[in-house]
């Protein structure tokens, strides 16, 4: 059973045109898009590190004016209270909330609320304090996002005159991004709708362009769709065309008269070879009754006996076999004039037993055993083609045995409730493998001399006598042949 496969079909290089140029215009604007939201990102960045920087800065610079004033780089934290007025003011005169803690982490002044960095008793914890001394300038910023919080907190080692280190300042920057996210939205919008615009444009643009395109490949493709070797084609001709198509339409034409000078030569040449085919055929069938002709008359000879009382019956069934064979004969030549390929088959009521002891009775008796199930096996056959069956198969049984070999060929008839079987065994070389696939066709052969046409035109009749034939072969131990012929009743 032939499984059919569907190949998948194939998109058009004009679709594919159309949509190469639409995802070149759909990557572009995201990356442009991308490229945008980061570079805003980026600038929003800087200007706020800026501001914050800026801010702590003149905070910086106020705190170490208010601790050189008041001499404040040793003492404790209850010293530096007393002047927690000075310090609280740093908050409306710079509009900022700021803390401060001492080296150890400490706090001193706290002057914002509870943040998640310092929520914990507000008390700067042990890792914070690591990476702030770890930094080689005494600064460290740190980018805080929660549910919560969500600034910059800004970290600074205080230093005196003497650059001891003396507190922490702890600056918080809350960035204020409504502006900029309007500003991205609002550039984003008006980009999304320029976008649009470029998009049916490209769309329009990309189809009537794939259409001019594919327009001369449309033609080429229709025109190779109408080629036939049967009838005359015809060429291409288009004006305007790039050289690309340009090359292919020549490239067409020459196919189309290459074409014509193939389908004149193969039909010269297939006209040819039904002649040849013609006289191998009938040079086959007439060879074909001989052989059994042949066998029959030598046989006759050699058993023929002056004093045996059935010499009437032997002669009787001798001339019979003779005459079936002259009728093949004259079968085969009407049928040549008829210019028909093979005699259509006689279907008559006959015993299958009679004729198959009839076609092998030919053979020498000593390589033949022939039995059946049954002493009468009434068929509907043509008796002839019937006998060409048994001796083109027996006579390649006997071939098929080497010369050291005592050939010994099994015939054996059975029946059964809906179909009639024969078996043709042989104790030959059996058909190699690389060649079972082939031993049917009408021109193969292995013999150095002969058509190759024998069980190419059994197979034939058989299947005009709607049955099958079929074998199985061994290397070195022979090969059996089995005809089915199906019981249709009276």
């Amino acid at each position: 059973m032939i499984n059919k496969f569907k190949f998948p079909k194939r998109i058009s290089f004009r679709t594919r045109l159309f949509i190469v140029m639409i995802g070149m215009l759909v990557i572009a604007g995201l990356m442009i898009l991308g490229t945008t939201t980061i570079q805003y990102e980026s600038q929003r960045e800087n200007y706020h590190l800026g501001r914050l920087t800026r801010k702590e800065i003149q905070i910086k610079r106020h705190i170490d004016y208010l601790s050189s004033k008041h001499d404040l780089s040793k003492k404790s934290v209850n010293y530096w209270k007393k002047y927690s007025s000075d310090f609280e003011k740093i908050n409306s005169i710079h509009n900022v909330q700021y803390s401060l803690f001492t080296i150890d982490g400490d706090p001193i002044f706290i002057y914002h609320s509870p943040l998640e960095i310092v929520a914990n008793n507000y008390r700067l914890g042990a890792d914070l304090l690591k990476k702030i001394r770890a930094s080689k300038t005494g600064s460290y910023i740190e980018h805080y996002k929660s549910e919560i919080d969500n600034f910059h907190a800004s970290y600074n080692i205080l230093r005196d005159q003497l650059n001891n280190p003396y507190a922490i300042l702890f600056f918080p920057y809350f960035e204020d991004v409504s502006f900029s996210e309007n500003e991205l939205n609002t550039f984003i919008e008006n980009l999304y709708q320029i976008y649009v615009l470029l998009l049916i444009g490209v769309i329009l643009i990309a189809y009537f362009l794939s259409r001019f395109v594919t327009r001369s490949l449309e033609t080429i493709k229709v025109r190779m769709g109408q080629m036939r070797l049967e009838k005359k084609n015809e060429k291409i001709y288009l004006k305007n065309a790039t050289r690309e198509i340009n090359s292919l339409i020549v490239s067409y034409n020459k196919m189309v008269d290459d074409l014509a000078d193939s389908a004149e030569k193969l039909a010269k040449t297939e006209r040819q070879q039904a002649w040849q085919e013609m006289a191998r055929q009938v040079a086959h069938e007439i060879k074909n009754p001989l052989t059994p002709m042949r066998l029959t008359i030598q046989s006759f000879q050699k058993q023929f006996d002056p004093n045996d009382p059935e010499n009437k019956q032997k002669l009787k069934d001798f001339s019979s076999l003779l005459i079936q064979q002259i009728d093949t004969m004259s079968d085969v030549a009407e049928a040549f004039s008829d210019f028909a390929s093979l005699p259509k088959p006689k279907m008559k009521k006959a015993d299958l037993v009679e004729v198959t002891k009839m076609a092998v009775s030919i053979f020498d008796k000593k390589h033949i055993i022939f039995s059946s199930d049954k002493s009468q096996i009434f068929h509907k056959l043509d008796k002839t083609q019937w006998i060409r069956i048994i001796t083109n198969i027996v006579q390649n049984a006997l071939q098929s045995v080497p010369k050291e070999r005592n050939p010994i060929i099994g015939v054996q008839l059975s029946t059964e409730t809906d179909k009639t079987v024969l078996s043709i065994t042989d104790n030959g070389d059996g058909i190699p493998d690389d060649i079972r696939d082939k031993i049917f066709e009408p021109k193969f052969t292995t013999k150095t001399s002969g058509m190759g046409l024998g069980l190419g035109i059994v197979k034939k009749i058989i299947e005009s006598h709607k049955g099958s034939i079929e074998y199985i072969s061994k290397n070195r131990k022979g090969t059996t042949f089995t005809i089915t012929l199906p019981n249709f009743g009276d």
